[in-house]
């Protein structure tokens, strides 16, 4: 009774692992383990009762499920990796040809911006020019101004002497004239 009892716990055992494992395609050394267990079930069990006729088709059942099971497994794997290599080869496509568009669009914008930097250059440099320009210009118009302030100023002085002058030439044409007259009367 405790050897069947075994056999049915490690069976039972067995069964929820296989049920609770997620279906992946299982691992060489996986293969060879299984393999090794049911080689030693088989050949542990040499009494021929009715429960271990029983075992031996539950067995060949499991074995013939788990085989089919195995060959689903790489059908699927093998569609999944042609599925993920197209993928990926059409991602590469695209990919390929998103970078394309978008280098030419760095080209583009990168000679626009090349353009406008120019043009910039250019703008700032008439700007210097027009305010080199500009303060040239109000330098000589300083200048200018200061000449025709000086200008003024002697103008002014010279309007000084000249009413100065005027004022002298008419005191001495009012001399002149009363020598004048002092001289005609002493005269006659």
């Amino acid at each position: 009774m405790s050897s069947l009892y075994t056999r049915s716990k490690e069976f039972t055992r067995n069964r929820k692992s296989q049920s609770d494992s997620p279906p992946a395609s299982p691992s060489p050394t996986a293969k060879t383990l299984r393999h090794e267990r049911l080689s030693r079930l088989e050949s542990g069990g040499s009494n021929s009762t009715s429960s271990d006729s029983y075992g031996d088709r539950d067995r060949a059942s499991a074995r013939a499920r788990r085989e089919a099971r195995e060959a689903r497994l790489a059908s699927l794997s093998s569609r999944a990796e042609e599925d993920t290599n197209r993928d990926y080869k059409k991602l590469y496509e695209s990919a390929l040809t998103e970078n394309q568009k978008l280098k030419t669009k760095l080209q583009e914008a990168q000679l626009e911006l090349a353009d406008i930097k120019s043009k910039l250059e250019k703008m700032a440099q008439q700007k210097q020019e027009k305010t080199s320009d500009r303060s040239s210009m109000l330098e000589m118009e300083k200048r200018e101004r200061r000449a025709l302030e000086r200008k003024m100023s002697e103008m002014e002085e010279e309007m000084k002497v000249l009413t100065e002058l005027k004022s002298d030439n008419q005191r001495l044409k009012d001399e002149n004239g009363a020598l004048i007259r002092v001289i005609s009367k002493l005269s006659k």
